[in-house]
């Protein structure tokens, strides 16, 4: 069968990494790499034949990868963040492709060109395991979240030049010369594809949406994402770095949601093709001889990473967990690396030795990213108790009249808006605390006393005055900030009544078990208010409408069988 027995090969080893993957908890990518390693030419087992034809088909899987990472890009991600993104994100892939160039050449004595490549390679973190990571954790949302997403989105930006530079690196004749004549064709002939892609792309589109045929539309995505890849390749430009441009400007269109969607399942499949690809060039004989010189460079991987990260942040005004945060969680190396690492070895520049450190630390860090991201609040407390700094200068707007026997409301989101006016309508007095402060002018223009500020802070809650308060509603969705806006709060006041939302179905456990008198989730509400309508709809006696409803509730929070 040739290429096509290869490509079952593949297919099956992918399932059987990904389901162990999934069952230790790892990232996909980190399963589909391993079964790359057991059907490789390193291992005895099951061997991949035809290896350079499955390589080019794998071309298309880097061009899809990186077309869909494209139309993830958000630059309106950028905007709440986007000095640290802006500034920032190059400041921090600057200092990691130096500090890693520099141990890469004096620690492991690599070639100038090896090492700023392997530097390169270690400054971008992976934006798939970090938004899985964010999203299991429910704290997408949060300020540090969308802190690291703008750094992310640089870093997949910074990839362009990157994948343009790097590979001039190895003709260091006449070295200044070829890199600006190919950063030259490299801006005319982008320039060309933005114009054509913002100009022509959306009538095409539109004129295949005419038939009404979602067959026809995902051919013309893929047609547009490999295409404007081979066109740009044809300029001497990765084709990789075509697609994920392509990517980029139908990001901005009205159609990137729905062509996200439709290519994904396509992207999947021929990105597990990639990264078992990138596995069968690992020897695991390296792994085995040099453990030690690996075990240093994840160590010094994740430690100057989260310095650098942290540091940043910290300089651009983020206090408080906001560095341990964003400095641990995007400590890993991220997907683009496997880019890089086999661009630069299929073009020679990088030697074999090389190739398998980075393909390994890659691999490692990724897999250990969660758990190394869950030690950012135990290390930032610990921090801050040993270096017991001064309480910050207060910036917040602190009520006229002086609350006793009131509500804290944290957030003043849909949620936390929705609580303020009904304890308003009530004459309930209540104050209500929030870290944006762009919420702040229509807080204060509603009528509610209001306070800028962290609920996580014992000076903010002391403002709030949660001594005197009877009830605590928190409606923030990052959960490790409402245990400890629950902690310092119970401190202050043993008795208060407290309220919290819950992100996810095992945090309604966990904050009951922290004293929470009432846990709401918004999926369970949800679903339970559109099974009381769908009934009542169906003309349903009323006693039994509530009654089951009753029953699936307490189901639903743990409180026994429906």
């Amino acid at each position: 069968m040739g290429i096509a027995s290869d490509f079952v090969l593949i297919i099956l080893a992918g399932l059987v990494g990904g389901i162990a993957a999934r069952i230790l908890r790892l990232p996909l990518l980190v399963g589909y790499v391993a079964a790359g390693v057991f059907v490789g030419p390193y291992t005895g087992g099951p061997r991949v034949v035809q290896v350079h034809d499955v390589e080019l088909l794998a071309e298309i899987g880097v061009a899809l990868l990186l077309f869909s990472l494209g139309l993830e890009v958000s630059f309106r991600d950028l905007r709440p963040v986007r000095g640290v993104a802006l500034i920032g994100g190059p400041i921090q892939i600057v200092l990691t492709c130096a500090a890693g160039a520099i141990a890469a050449r004096q620690g492991l004595g690599m070639p100038v060109t090896e090492a700023v490549w392997f530097g390169a390679m270690i400054s971008v973190s992976s934006t798939m395991v970090v938004l899985k990571t964010l999203s299991s954790g429910g704290v997408l949302s949060t300020l540090a979240s969308r802190v690291m997403i703008g750094l992310l989105v640089v870093q997949d930006l910074a990839v362009i030049p990157m994948l343009i530079v790097l590979p001039q690196l190895g003709k260091l004749d006449n070295l200044f010369g070829n890199l600006g004549r190919s950063m030259a064709i490299a801006a005319a002939v982008l320039a060309a594809v933005y114009v054509a892609g913002t100009r022509l792309l959306p009538r095409l589109l539109r004129f295949v949406l005419r038939w009404g045929s979602r067959e026809l539309f995902l051919v013309s995505v893929v047609a547009t994402g490999v295409g404007v890849g081979y066109a740009i390749h044809a300029f001497g430009i990765s084709f990789a770095l075509g697609a994920f441009v392509a990517g980029i400007i139908l990001s901005e269109s009205e159609f990137s949601h729905q062509a996200l969607s439709d290519v994904i399942p396509l992207r999947d499949v021929f990105g597990l093709l990639f990264f078992v690809t990138v596995g069968m060039l690992f020897d695991p004989s390296y792994a085995m001889a040099h453990a030690g010189q690996i075990v240093l460079a994840v160590i010094l991987i994740f430690l100057g990473k989260s310095l650098i990260f942290g540091a940043v942040s910290v300089a651009f005004g983020y206090t408080y967990m906001a560095p341990w945060i964003i400095g641990l969680g995007l400590s890993q190396i991220g997907e683009f690396s496997f880019v890089l690492a086999r661009s630069g070895f299929s073009g020679g520049i990088l030697s074999k030795p090389t190739y398998d450190l980075a393909l390994t630390c890659t691999v490692l860090t990724m897999a250990l990213s969660p758990l190394v991201a869950s030690l950012a609040l135990p290390l930032g407390r610990a921090w801050r108790k040993w270096r017991k700094p001064r309480t910050p200068r207060r910036q917040m707007d602190l009520p006229k009249a002086a609350l006793t026997d009131h509500v804290v409301i944290a957030g003043y989101g849909r949620t936390g808006r929705a609580v303020a006016q009904a304890l308003g309508a009530a004459a309930i007095p209540a104050v209500v605390v929030e870290m944006n402060y762009a919420l702040m002018s229509d807080l204060t223009a509603s009528g509610f006393a209001g306070i800028w500020g962290d609920i996580t802070r014992e000076e903010i809650l002391h403002a709030a005055r949660v001594e005197h308060a009877r009830m605590l509603v928190l409606t923030i969705p990052d959960q490790s900030s409402v245990q400890l806006a629950i902690h310092h709060a119970h401190d202050l006041n043993p008795s208060l009544v407290l309220i919290a939302r819950a992100a996810r179905e095992h945090h309604v456990e966990a904050l009951g078990k922290l004293g929470v008198a009432a846990v709401v989730q918004p999926e369970f509400e949800g679903g339970l208010e559109m099974v009381r309508q769908a009934l009542i709809r169906y003309q349903h006696d009323d006693a039994a409408v509530m009654r089951i409803v009753g029953d699936l509730r307490r189901a639903l929070y743990g409180g026994g069988e429906i």
